[in-house]
């Protein structure tokens, strides 16, 4: 599954709205836009599916094949 930057897009701009719709004082606003932001680039990141090949060589055990997983 290819990276969904319309899903980042999305939170980073739902988080934005929320940060501007606030009334306090703002000086909390860096430390909640950069936890948000790093979450939603962590969920980003991890919704990628990696695809490889693999080969074992040197016995008459070697195996081939493709491996398939998402990052952790």
């Amino acid at each position: 599954m290819p990276l969904n930057k319309s899903a980042l897009e999305l939170a980073i701009k739902d988080l934005l709205i929320k940060e501007k719709a606030k009334t306090d004082d703002g000086s909390t606003s860096i430390d909640n836009i950069a936890s948000k932001l790093a979450e939603a680039i962590d969920i980003f990141v991890r919704s990628g599916l990696v695809t490889t090949t693999v080969a074992t060589t040197g016995s008459a055990s070697a195996q081939t094949g493709t491996g398939t997983g998402y990052i952790s």
